[in-house]
């Protein structure tokens, strides 16, 4: 049996281990030092070329770098960040809100790091100037999950992405292949009702069932969900192992599930070797062991069930595909992808990384939307009420809400909106890296600069979001209009899904996981705080990454008739 740890570090608590730490001071010491020297020397060497150059310098001089902290020679302000106790992120986030201009420049090493807090800005960088913002950064934790960089998330700017983005829209993620895996999605949101409806089930008296109010972790709720719709789509598995005969999770499922946190906490990390390569060796923060390890225990899941489908389909690994089957998920439609000649499409390296990416990505953004969603329509009962109203108006109680409902349910959409607008899954979005030099809101922005979207910063900007610490669903229905809401914002006020040319090909998966999960969990349950506390401890939720908190416990009961629930031994395939 696979082992892997069950407690996840908390990244930003990697520095205080002192040896490193010690270690990275007298490296970054010396490399100051011969920069120091470097300086001298070149300096003496071209004192007498500045007099005569200063004129044409001064009136011809560049665009000014956005504001922010003034770098040390070579290492910029690394040694500031490591030594920051709390996020990493949050504190380059700080910088681009503080200042009256909505973005900051940090330079790690030799990267300028961008920060955006501005709409307008956000929209500069990412609609006018898209096509020179299309690349990735070259980082630890993208190699890894990316197996080389070969995933459409983490390839740059070439013709590997190029081929995995079409490969992605025109074949995986398209509306009709999500239309054919309509039922497997279907068969996750009973079973996801199912498993809490057995919750609440109490035969301590005999054979008899009684229905009772209990406690649920929503937070397991909500991954597990996410992660059985995945499986189900991409193995056609819910289960690696047995499983649980109340529907819920196996020891494989929630190891499975925490490698995955462990990976996504790791990819929007701040990693030292990211800005300062040379050190890598050293894995001064600790964050390339973690990642080999989880991304190890990941791809013992995911190989053998992808190399057995590989063999099943193609005669040899990189020539002839069988023509005889159909595919039956993701994983078929990735593998039997062919060109004119009738060989594939895809090698087994970029389909592995592929699955991976595809995993990774359905799982967190969904769940945490739902589970801030519900923590803050239980503190606003109004608002609650509002929501359960409108499924029972739309949807009634006499049978489960649909796929095909979702458009009609406004003000669920609206819920989910706002909590990806107050409660974003990370600081920032994925980097967006300039492929040449280009001038943003009158600031230059270099070649090579990694551009962050401050999606805290976005989404509670007091200039655009009136009480934006405020939890108001209505504020996306203001226009009074019957349009349908959607989870994506194009005019970047705040960021759900990543946009412009690196923009998410999984949008309307990701909006139908997320709406369905949440529409659910309300239609089927009444939702409430438990009785022994009379408060929810807000500050556990006072991190901007979720992941980083104490989930959300919250007292639940059923609320429809029992025939309207899937059967009390839930459908599961493995």
């Amino acid at each position: 049996m696979m082992k892997y740890s069950t407690t996840l570090l908390l990244l930003h608590d990697v520095h205080k281990i002192s040896p490193i730490f010690n270690l990275l001071m007298c490296l970054l010491v010396l490399l100051l030092a011969t920069n120091f020297v470097w300086l001298l020397i070149n300096n003496t060497r071209s004192s007498h070329n500045s007099k005569s150059k200063s004129k044409s310098i001064s009136s011809s001089s560049p665009t000014a770098l956005p504001p922010g902290p003034v770098p040390w020679p070579i290492v910029g302000s690394l040694p500031e960040m490591v030594r920051i106790k709390g996020s990493r992120a949050q504190w380059v986030s700080m910088f681009a809100e503080a200042t009256d201009a909505g973005i900051a420049c940090v330079r790690l090493g030799n990267v300028h790091v961008i920060a955006v807090s501005s709409p307008d800005i956000a929209r500069e960088f990412l609609k006018t100037h898209d096509a020179a913002m299309a690349s990735r950064p070259i980082t630890m934790a993208n190699q890894y999950t990316g197996r080389g960089f070969l995933s459409v998330f983490s390839a740059p700017m070439g013709p590997q992405w190029r081929k995995m983005r079409r490969v992605m829209s025109s074949n995986v993620l398209k509306s009709a292949t999500l239309q054919w895996l309509l039922n497997k999605r279907l068969e996750e949101a009973d079973n996801l009702v199912s498993y809490v409806y057995n919750q609440c089930c109490d035969n301590s008296g005999g054979d008899d069932f009684m229905m009772i109010s209990t406690i649920v972790n929503v937070r397991d709720v909500a991954w597990q969900y996410s992660g059985n719709v995945i499986r189900k789509m991409m193995f056609n598995r819910r289960y690696f192992g047995d499983g649980r005969k109340d529907g819920g999770p196996g020891f494989e499922e929630e190891q499975y599930v925490e490698v995955a946190r462990t990976i996504l906490s790791l990819i929007n990390a701040f990693c030292v070797s990211d800005y300062m390569p040379c050190l890598r060796w050293l894995d001064l923060d600790g964050h390339e062991k973690l990642m080999k390890q989880a991304i190890r225990t990941l791809n013992e899941y995911h190989d053998p069930i992808i190399d057995e489908r590989i063999d099943g389909w193609r005669s040899t690994k990189d020539e002839i595909i069988s023509c005889t089957r159909k595919p039956c998920d993701l994983l078929d439609v990735l593998i039997s992808l062919m060109d004119d000649d009738g060989k594939p499409i895809l090698s087994v390296e970029e389909i592995k990384a592929e699955v991976t990416e595809l995993v990774l990505a359905a799982i967190d953004n969904p769940s945490n939307a739902v589970e801030w969603a519900l923590f803050e329509m239980v503190r606003e009962p109004k608002i609650l009420k509002r929501a359960v109203d409108e499924i029972d108006r739309v949807v009634g109680k006499h049978r489960l809400v649909q796929e095909s409902d979702l458009s009609q349910l406004n003000y669920i959409l609206a819920c989910a909106r706002e909590a990806f607008r107050l409660h974003p899954i990370a600081t920032f979005n994925l980097p967006h890296v300039s492929l040449s030099d280009v001038t943003v809101s009158g600031y230059f922005i270099p070649k090579g600069s990694h551009v962050l979207l401050s999606r805290v910063g976005l989404g509670r900007n007091p200039r655009v979001w009136d009480e934006p610490l405020q939890f108001r669903p209505d504020r996306h229905l203001s226009d009074g209009s019957c349009q349908t809401v959607h989870l994506t914002e194009p005019d970047l006020r705040f960021v759900s899904f990543s946009t412009g040319r690196r923009g998410c090909p999984g949008l309307e998966l990701g909006t139908e996981m997320t709406v369905m999960l949440l529409a659910r969990l309300l239609q089927g349950f009444n939702w409430s705080l438990p009785p022994v506390t009379p408060n929810v401890d807000q500050s556990s939720f006072d991190d901007d990454d979720i992941s980083n908190s104490r989930p959300l416990i919250l007292q639940v009961e059923p609320r429809l008739a029992a025939h309207v629930y899937p059967s009390k031994e839930p459908k599961f395939t493995n």
